[in-house]
């Protein structure tokens, strides 16, 4: 994943990583997040480094001289040491008796032992981009992602050569890596120089634009090493694979020409539009009219303009719908069973499952197609979290109202990943900045309809700029680190941080036993009685709850007795629930974390 630690230092069992700054006068903030970065990859990613106390150690050759002192987190990894050099050798063999009678460690066995890595969806896109497989950069026992993706790839070689137009529906569980999956596709495609090309598209417009952004950077940083490009060049060169659905499809509007693409990924295909939507946002955005076809039909039609061969992927995910004018699956198959009975069909034995099909009879609506079900189309294990597989389980459990369930799975995540609820949001927002260590990414979320946490200062209806909250630096006040702008289920979904504080308003609520679902209108909260508008709402708490890799806290404000939006009732019921399901409430002077030992 292109991290290089300057030396490793195996001595008696303990593994120090240092970080060497020649003639540095100064420990910088950027030397220890860097050394801190290597030290949490070893532990989380190394299988030798598992189990072993890590200490990283900054040497800035000309720096002053810093009394040592050691303090070890709770998972055996130290603050970096601060050092000049002078003393180090007596401060590593004064460290190694602070712990005697570790197992023994080979340095032969240990550089043998594997890397397992659990990357964000953007440290992914960075290392696809620069031509590594899938399977170098996920964890070895990640390996229904490595089969999934293998088995996509045959697909499309049996189009290519068989001239066939084909299509794949590749379903999985919130975090399995479709995403990852596509981007595999869409990348190695365009690399493997027979100028067939890939595109990978999405409606998700937060998840396009950091995604686009990311690779630029990278582009724009690996470019100056060689042959330097401008920003804007870099930025041209990334948007030839990776696009914004609506700019693909607008493009051919205009034309009827062949695409330049022969394989097409679509990610979170069940959230394309409906014939009636899409028809009415050409009509009065674009000028176009009569259009009639869904987005789907649409897509399909594109590619069917090859005369030869093509390949369309759909990701699909379950429970993942959050917005009116979702088509699901069943345009997909009607513009199929209509128009195009010639293709191909490959599809997730798992598609008739109800978060899948809507409750729809899709088999029905395949009938006389040629269409193959297989279960190596489905990712059935969350890789997002790599400390927790079952948190996908869990928060479905939760958003389904089974507490027992709930708090029986949460009982075997809780240890390797936290999530604690707190009445305060300045609680909250201790216990981030204090779980966040090295680069590891904070911030807060919320539903676009938790309008009424405005008291409390969370200004839901205030955009973030998704590239600058991702990927900016902890300096910058737009970043997700200052943790002022939440971002809602629009701006996260598909994209992930390490730890997230959930602010949870009023909208999803408990009421006699089961949850109460509310859109905030005017100066009051009402219900939400139609069933395809309350999976929409709990569709979102499912996302921002499934956001976090290494854990989260669910801030539940406290209420106002005075303030009829925001009575303490509203709150103090989704307190109680989800204390039911295992959850335990976060004390304020329980935030600081101690030290495990200090020297």
């Amino acid at each position: 994943m292109g991290k290089r630690a300057d030396a490793v230092i195996i001595l008696d069992g303990v593994v120090f990583v240092a970080e060497f700054k020649i003639n540095a006068d100064a420990f910088t903030g950027a030397a220890i997040e860097q050394v801190t970065d290597y030290a949490l990859d070893l532990k989380n990613f190394h299988v030798g480094s598992h189990n072993r106390i890590i200490i990283p150690v900054v040497i800035a050759t000309d720096a002053p001289l810093k009394p040592i002192q050691l303090n070890l987190w709770p998972d055996d990894v130290a603050e970096p040491i601060l050092s000049n050099g002078v003393g180090l050798d007596q401060f590593l063999l004064a460290t190694v008796r602070r712990f005697p009678r570790q197992p023994l460690l080979s340095p032969m066995e240990w550089m043998v032992s594997g890397y397992k890595p659990t990357p964000t969806i953007v440290e992914a896109a960075q290392a696809l981009y620069r031509s590594h497989r899938v399977d170098e950069i996920t964890r070895a026992d990640a390996e229904n992602l490595t089969i999934t993706t293998a088995r996509i790839t045959q697909i499309v070689e049996q189009a290519k050569k068989n001239g066939e137009k084909t299509i794949c529906f590749v379903t999985g569980v919130p975090g399995a890596g479709k995403t990852l999956a596509g981007l595999n596709l869409a990348t190695s495609r365009a690399q493997n120089g027979d100028g067939e090309n890939a595109i990978f598209l999405s409606g998700n417009g937060p998840l396009v634009d950091v995604l686009q952004e990311a690779l630029a950077r990278d582009e724009y940083q690996r470019a100056k090493k060689a042959v330097p490009i401008s920003m804007n060049d870099a930025r041209r060169k990334v948007k030839s694979f990776i696009q914004a659905i609506h700019l693909y499809r607008d493009e051919y509007l205009r034309s009827v020409s062949v695409p330049e693409e022969h394989v097409v990924v679509f990610d979170e295909a069940q959230r394309a539009w409906t014939r009636e939507k899409i028809s009415k946002f050409l009509r009065e955005r674009r000028g176009v009219q009569a259009f009639d076809k869904s987005e789907p039909g649409f897509l399909i039609d594109i590619l069917n303009r090859h005369p030869d061969w093509c390949v369309i992927v759909c990701l699909i995910g379950g429970g993942q719908e959050i917005n009116e004018g979702e088509a699901g699956l069943s345009e997909w198959f009607i513009a199929l069973s209509k128009h195009y009975r010639d293709w191909k069909i490959y599809t997730s034995d798992q598609l008739m499952r109800p978060e899948y099909s809507w409750g729809l009879n899709l088999q029905a609506m395949m009938e006389g197609l040629d269409c193959s079900y297989e279960k190596h189309l489905h990712l059935a294990v969350s890789v997002r979290s790599f400390r927790a597989e079952k948190l996908s389980q869990f928060v479905n459990e939760l958003i389904t109202g089974d507490a027992h369930a709930a708090s029986h799975t949460y009982e075997a995540i809780k240890v390797s990943y936290p999530i604690v609820l707190t009445r305060c949001l300045r609680t909250a927002r201790s216990w981030l900045r204090q779980r966040a260590r090295g680069s590891e990414r904070h911030g807060l979320v919320a539903s676009s309809g938790a309008l009424r946490l405005k008291p409390e200062g969370i200004h839901v209806k205030a955009d973030i700029d998704a590239p600058n909250w991702f990927l900016n630096s902890r300096a910058d006040v737009r970043s997700s680190y200052y943790l002022e702008d939440p971002a809602t289920e629009f701006a996260i979904q598909g994209l992930e941080l390490d730890w997230v504080g959930v602010c949870w308003d009023a909208d999803l609520r408990r009421a006699e036993g089961q949850w109460s679902f509310h859109d905030f209108l005017g100066a009051s909260w009402r219900n939400v009685r139609d069933m395809r508008r309350q999976s929409y709402l709990a569709n979102a708490y499912r996302v921002l709850l499934t956001r976090a890799r290494q854990g989260m806290v669910l801030y539940i404000p406290q209420g106002d007795a005075a303030d009829h939006t925001r009575l303490p009732s509203f709150y103090d019921g989704i307190v109680d629930f989800l204390k039911s399901c295992g959850i335990s409430e976060l004390a304020p002077e329980k935030v600081a974390i101690p030290a495990q030992s200090t020297a």
